[in-house]
């Protein structure tokens, strides 16, 4: 999967909508729970329900770790169905890694040769050789957060240092990096006004932005500041799709939010 392959889904399904798929075994219906993989049985029914409307899937991988190894089976089986179904869906492993050296690129090998999948998110605080070991392979995308959506991210990330903010820093010295070409960054949606400096910094960059939905963000102020001449924007909704209802009609409900939301891409791609 590269980056062309992603525009030009995106330009073909006039949608840049990322489903997250944060599975919790409390929130999913009860039924599936006879399953014999609960997890993978719930994704399914969301992947099925909602492809056509979306570019992306996004796993976070927490939310399988919790299980122990049944858990990572079912992310295994889950991304496996992807790759085989939809290999033109783009695939993020929000695993927020970053360590130096060879642990980098073991966590590099785990995401994107074992289970196969398109990107991983990467924490930037240990700095460059945290981060070029996962840049190194290639047509692999390593997603740097850069602007959370949370309310900590107050607590470091807009904190200036020499008279510029931390994250504009993390912006501006990843540029340097090998193979920076394959970087995205996470810029929470929650942040929308902030979106006006970020691409000043990276105009030509797809940015991965949380927190539409569910956490507050507005589609409308992401796009306006946010879109590039590629659309460089992956709209990420968790929540508010999968969890759309808890009953057995929980794949349509998934798929008429999703829908919604591309709805309104549309008309703003149509708009431009």
């Amino acid at each position: 999967m590269t980056i062309k392959k992603l525009v030009e889904q995106i330009e073909a399904k006039k949608s840049f909508l990322c489903v997250g798929l944060d599975v919790d075994l409390e929130k999913i219906p009860t039924h599936l729970l006879e399953e014999e993989d609960p997890m993978f049985a719930f994704n399914k029914a969301i992947i099925d329900s909602t492809h056509h409307l979306a570019v992306a899937y996004k796993p976070n991988t927490a939310f399988y770790e919790a299980y122990g190894l049944q858990g990572w089976r079912s992310l295994e089986r889950t991304i496996e169905y992807l790759n085989e179904r939809h290999p033109d869906i783009f695939t993020i492993a929000d695993a927020k890694r970053g360590d130096i050296g060879n642990t980098s690129t073991r966590y590099a090998k785990a995401f994107f040769e074992d289970l196969q999948f398109d990107s991983v998110t990467v924490a930037p605080y240990m700095g460059k050789d945290s981060v070029e070991p996962f840049l190194a392979f290639e047509n692999k995308i390593t997603i740097l957060l850069a602007l959370t959506s949370n309310a900590g991210a107050f607590d470091f990330q807009t904190r200036s240092l020499e008279d510029q903010e931390l994250y504009k820093q993390v912006l501006q010295t990843s540029l340097n990096w090998e193979n920076a070409h394959n970087l995205m960054y996470v810029v929470g949606a929650t942040k929308a006004e902030y979106l006006a400096d970020i691409r000043a910094i990276v105009p030509d960059h797809f940015l991965l932005v949380p927190g539409v939905g569910a956490q507050g963000g507005d589609l409308e102020a992401v796009c306006r500041y946010g879109l590039n001449k590629q659309v460089g924007l992956l709209i990420n909704s968790s929540r508010g799709i999968i969890y759309a209802s808890q009953g057995r009609d929980f794949a349509e409900a998934a798929a008429a939010s999703a829908l919604s939301l591309r709805t309104q891409m549309q008309q703003i791609l149509d708009a431009r």
